[in-house]
């Protein structure tokens, strides 16, 4: 099922089904907005998945802008990320990590360890982290972002994710934010489409911090 393209309209009406919490919070949400790329370019994907590591949309994505434009097009692509300097990445605003992270990442995307999203469509999800997360600042959060948001993977849960904790605290009425195991019991009744879940808590979490 992991490798499978998934209906909206099933993943809604199988999580209202399994979840009566849940199914109060969708029926306020509305439908499913999650948006997967589906883009044949693993680089840049990935170097856009670290830009945003620990940042507010916002800041990422002025200095996902700012990184653009050191490629042709504002394309960003391996072979040109390979011949960045440092002071270069720094200058655009990414941290040493995030630009140590960014090389790494162009000289594993030109060689042969890292899959491409053809060989990842024939890998499972456990399959895709190993494979991603030999990339320095790549770790499993990043790689669950992918499979979700570029792969479109039905049933991933970032149960590591401070948003998606906050959203399951909020719709499940929890006195405490749920340590990733506890998250993962708790929401292992919405399998096949935690992915879809998952778009909801991030929605729920914005909705207790807009209240």
């Amino acid at each position: 099922m992991s490798r499978l393209r998934y209906n909206r309209q099933v993943a809604v009406e199988h999580l209202r089904s399994k979840c009566d919490p849940l199914r109060h919070f969708i029926d306020d949400c509305g439908g499913l907005g999650l948006k997967v790329r589906h883009e044949s370019d693993l680089f840049n994907a990935l170097a856009r998945a670290v830009v945003y590591q620990q940042l507010s949309g916002k800041a990422a994505a002025t200095i996902h802008g700012r990184f653009s434009t050191l490629f042709n097009d504002a394309l960003p692509e391996a072979t040109q990320a390979r011949r960045l300097s440092m002071e270069q990445l720094r200058g655009v605003g990414l941290s040493r990590n995030k630009s140590l992270a960014i090389l790494d990442l162009a000289e594993k995307s030109l060689g042969d360890s890292l899959a491409n999203t053809r060989q990842m469509a024939r890998m499972d999800d456990a399959q895709v982290i190993e494979n991603l997360c030999q990339v320095r600042g790549i770790g499993p959060w990043t790689a669950q972002m992918l499979l979700i948001f570029n792969l479109g993977r039905p049933d991933v849960m970032p149960s590591t994710d401070l948003g998606v904790q906050k959203g399951v605290q909020a719709v499940y009425r929890m006195r405490k934010l749920p340590e990733p195991e506890q998250l993962m019991r708790k929401t292992r009744h919405l399998a096949p489409y935690r992915s879809a879940a998952s778009w909801y808590f991030w929605r729920a979490a914005d909705t207790v911090l807009l209240s």
